[in-house]
């Protein structure tokens, strides 16, 4: 399987010598302390170097660790156009702080082509932002009727099989699935709730949705079908990934059966680490996603997961809108909100400065996390690693500001929340990728 840094990025004009100056570096290995950190030919040269640079990057004040990787990203391409398109997708990612994302299949066409595949991924690469690695859909059309090609998809350069958005309801379909994408070494993403038992629900179902008499989507669809998901995993030996866990009752399941030896992963989003069904009670489809927000249990569940490594990686699951669509009332609105470009303020203020997490598992939820449950190298600041870097201000503290976002998504549910950590500059393989104004937002 390709890994990040073995394919090409951002076309072929040569990566300048940089040097990253008054860097406090920190990666998988621990807290280096202060360092210039000196970039070469895509890759980490080393530290404390000698010599002249191309470019010299001041990050006095500022945290320097492995750029972030994200396994859940919908880019809307091709056919959506108008709600995101690969500039403005990977380059809220580069202003997140990730250097590469895996886009899902559920587009118009759907990536069950291998011609699409590599469209995306020349695409992305001549735009040098994030680095895209897509994922191409487990069945046809995403119709859950018959598998898509993997073989051909995966040499196209498909990293992810999955009809993340719509649920697999054919049991022997989700076997025979996780049977070609095990002999060919690809991950199985799943998108797991019962249909029949979600129905037609907006929200989570609980005291919220009864009280606002909106139908309700309940946590048992979810882990009903994360039971089975893994059952299908224990039984075909493939490397399978629950996507956004939402509840106690899913983590629970997960987690039992990863002491059982089955080779399962599991993602949560930012969202369900920091929202609860409660924030229903304003009745903004804003806050409409799916799985839906939980009770403030599972919030807490989560986030012990988290704790406890039973959760292997935040995925955001960025997922946008154009303005006009999350404007419907509540049943006609769209499922999903963007967030990447906030996700590591928002997960920092909200987890780390308050205690509940340390910055180091945070960090490992965003870097070696993901790589894991792809097979890919864990990012560090090692000679050699790929020079995938981002600096983060972990002092100044500013508000989410969703008209200055870089996704055409511009709404957020933490609009005017004030946060700190945001990304000051983003380099994906040795090229500046992005960097924040002077005196922009963050």
């Amino acid at each position: 399987m390709p890994t990040p840094d073995t394919l090409p990025h951002g076309g072929d004009a040569p990566v300048p010598r940089t040097v990253v100056r008054g860097a406090h570096l920190i990666d998988a290995h621990g807290d280096h302390g202060l360092h210039d950190l000196w970039l070469r030919d895509g890759r980490i040269e080393g530290l404390d170097l000698d010599g002249a640079a191309e470019l010299e990057v001041d990050a006095s004040g500022l945290l320097v660790t492995p750029a972030f990787i994200d396994p859940h990203v919908h880019l809307r391409v091709p056919g959506q156009e108008e709600k995101e398109d690969l500039a403005s997708g990977l380059g809220a990612a580069v202003a997140g702080g990730y250097a590469t994302v895996i886009s899902m299949a559920n587009t118009d066409p759907v990536v069950d082509d291998p011609a699409i595949v590599r469209a995306l991924r020349e695409g992305a690469a001549r735009l040098g932002l994030a680095r895209l690695r897509p994922a191409a859909a487990l069945s046809v059309g995403l119709r859950g009727e018959r598998l898509a090609d993997y073989a051909a998809l995966r040499a196209a350069g498909a990293v992810m099989i999955t009809d993340d958005g719509i649920p697999v309801a054919d049991s022997h379909l989700q076997r025979r699935a996780c049977e070609y994408a095990r002999e060919l070494g690809l991950v199985i993403q799943t998108h797991s709730e019962d249909p029949t038992l979600r129905s037609d629900g907006v929200m989570h179902e609980g005291r919220v949705s009864q009280a606002l008499g909106l139908p309700g989507n309940p946590a048992e669809a979810e882990s009903i079908m994360v039971f089975r998901d893994c059952e299908i995993a224990r039984m075909t030996g493939a490397r399978v990934h629950i996507a956004h866990v939402s509840s106690e009752r899913g983590l629970r399941v997960v987690e039992w059966f990863k002491e059982q030896g089955t080779n399962v992963t599991c993602e949560v989003t930012p969202h369900h680490l920091t929202l609860t069904d409660a924030a229903w009670e304003r009745f903004d489809p804003v806050f409409k996603v799916a799985p839906p927000l939980r009770e403030a249990s599972d919030v807490e569940a989560l986030r012990d997961g988290a704790r406890r490594a039973v959760v292997d990686c935040i995925g955001t699951d960025h997922a946008p809108h154009t303005r006009a669509e999350k404007d419907r009332d509540a049943l006609a609105a769209p499922f999903g909100l963007p967030n990447i470009e906030v996700a590591f303020p928002l997960l920092y203020t909200e987890l780390v400065l308050s205690g509940e997490l340390e910055l180091a598992t945070l960090l490992g939820l965003l870097q070696g996390g993901p790589a894991r449950v792809m097979g890919w190298p864990e990012p560090t600041l090692e000679p050699g690693a790929s020079a995938d870097v981002v600096l983060l201000d972990l002092e100044r503290e500013r508000p989410v500001e969703p008209a200055t976002f870089t996704s055409k998504a511009r709404f957020s549910p933490w609009e005017g929340r004030l946060l700190r950590g945001w990304p000051q500059a983003t380099l994906v393989a040795g090229r500046m990728a992005f960097r924040r104004a002077s005196g922009a937002p963050g």
